[in-house]
């Protein structure tokens, strides 16, 4: 297999329901369909791999599209609407996009926001009629290492970085993903991600490669956890593959004591710690379930390594970030670039192997920086990633993550990892959530949390479980912490 597509074409039964938008539903046969009547439309307007930038919210269309790029030959990259008009143009400068694809909702703000870049409608695109001699010469030049997708991140010199995966990493992951968690054919997936963040990429490709079928969950539920129980269950998913913060805003607000989705079998989380007391209120709740913590940056496509809860095992500090997926190699180097194989001893999580991205697009400079020669290896090219992230091995020779190099700081003369004491505030019985933030100017860590307790007695609480100079200078409480459009808490908006 080459090509993403034929995920999507080897669907047994076309008849099979692929996607769900609310009341709108949509077959593999139609998918198919509307995703090739788009490819054809698109061959005319560009060459093999480039990119295609797309703006428009999640939804059937917008699948339709992201096919419909990869069958002209191209790879697509979702630009979220809500994003500010400073950053998608910036995007669209990375991109050196001539195209753009948008659909009547957004086409307004497209017109605004984008000078000198052709807008094309969805609606129309849609209505092009399927020349199959051509989309066969498209397919007949590609190979399995040409582009899918581009997801951003942020980049250190305020110019967003476009992360460039293939088309090989994604079906090697998304192959052994699904025949790791045994996800098949009677699996409804429920989307929680946004389709320009890299754990949406799961559910797409989860979906499409089993014949599954994926359910968008509507993103205004994510604010009503009763609805959003109502939802699950009225849907009947099966597999919920969300960020941390989505699963803690059930059990935060006690949405499992008003109902409990019971046709859930699998619960894998990723992007944040995860909170022992949050995944242990779930097991009490759904006790059959699989519980799967995930760990892996954009960069080196989806996840790296995985670890399967133990719901009988008490977890004294973390749930551990597990062991690598098969055909991925993942280790710690220190600050010398020497390999940490000893445990409890942290070190920088590096990875190596065939599922690392093509680099950052349009700019080789920070690819360099980040995929680098593999320093333990001086006999033949071998490009590793350095992840930024820090990790140590623990006695059963797990890794667990111990935060990022970008949250360390030296506070009263002592490295401190800010993440450390969050997972310290969270271990209290009365806190739900916490975050912590450094005033470098004012030398002073604030620590934000969720929960009953008050300051003066979290303080008190601190001092059995921390050094004094860990110990938050200033604590607020909040009642929910504001979370970016990934789903994950937006520190920025807390300082």
């Amino acid at each position: 297999m080459k090509n993403i597509l034929e995920f999507l074409e080897k669907c047994n039964n076309k008849n099979n329901i692929a996607i769900i938008e609310e009341e709108k539903k949509c077959t593999y046969g139609e998918l198919i369909e509307k995703s090739m009547r788009v490819g054809t439309s698109l061959i005319k307007y560009n060459n093999i791999n480039t990119p295609i930038p797309i703006f428009m919210e999640k939804s059937i269309n917008t699948l339709c599209t992201f096919f419909g790029v990869v069958y002209a030959g191209c790879c697509y990259s979702l630009i979220n609407p809500e994003l500010p008009k400073d950053r998608l143009k910036a995007i669209i400068q990375v991109l050196e996009s001539k195209y753009i694809i948008t659909d009547e909702e957004h086409y307004e703000t497209a017109k605004k926001y984008f000078d000198n870049v052709q807008i094309l409608l969805i609606e129309n695109l849609l209505k092009e009629q399927i020349n199959s001699e051509e989309l066969i010469k498209v397919r007949e030049k590609m190979i399995d290492t040409d582009p899918l997708y581009i997801n951003f991140t942020s980049g250190s010199t305020g110019i967003p970085k476009g992360v460039v995966i293939n088309h090989q990493t994604t079906i090697n992951f998304i192959s052994e993903f699904t025949k790791k968690f045994e996800i098949n054919s009677k699996d409804i997936i429920g989307n929680q991600a946004p389709w320009d963040f890299d754990v949406s990429v799961k559910d797409i490709y989860s979906s499409i490669s089993t014949g599954a079928t994926m359910v968008i969950i509507p993103k205004r539920l994510f604010s009503r956890p009763a609805e959003l129980l109502d939802y699950l269950c009225n849907n009947k998913i099966t597999t919920l593959i969300w960020a941390v913060s989505a699963l803690c805003l059930i059990t935060t607000f006690h949405g499992l004591d008003y109902k409990i989705p019971k046709d859930i079998n699998k619960i894998m989380f990723s992007g944040e710690v995860m909170p022992i007391k949050h995944v242990s209120q779930w097991i009490e709740k759904l006790p059959d379930a699989k519980y799967v913590n995930l760990y892996g940056p954009t960069e080196i496509t989806c996840n790296c390594t995985y670890h399967i809860v133990n719901k009988k095992k008490v977890y004294e500090k973390s749930i551990p970030i597990g062991k690598s997926f098969n055909n991925e190699s993942v280790f710690l180097l220190d600050d010398s670039n020497k390999e940490i194989k000893n445990c409890n001893e942290t070190g920088e999580i590096c990875v190596r192997g065939s599922t690392l991205a093509l680099g950052y697009y349009n700019n080789l400079e920070q690819t360099n920086k980040s995929f680098i020669q593999n320093p333990l290896n001086n006999k033949y090219n071998e490009i590793i990633y350095k992840t930024g992230d820090l990790g140590y091995y623990d006695e059963n020779k797990d890794l667990n993550f111990a935060g990022r190099k970008d949250f360390q700081i030296k506070h009263l003369g002592h490295r401190v990892e800010l993440e450390e004491i969050e997972r310290a505030m969270e271990t209290l019985k009365n806190v739900e959530r916490a975050c912590c933030t450094y005033n470098q100017d004012k030398g002073k860590i604030i620590g934000f949390y969720v929960g009953s307790i008050d300051s003066r007695d979290l303080k008190l609480n601190l001092k059995n479980k921390l050094p004094t100079y860990m110990i938050p200078n200033v604590l607020k409480q909040i009642d929910k912490f504001p979370l970016n459009k990934n789903g994950k808490i937006n520190r920025k908006k807390l300082c």
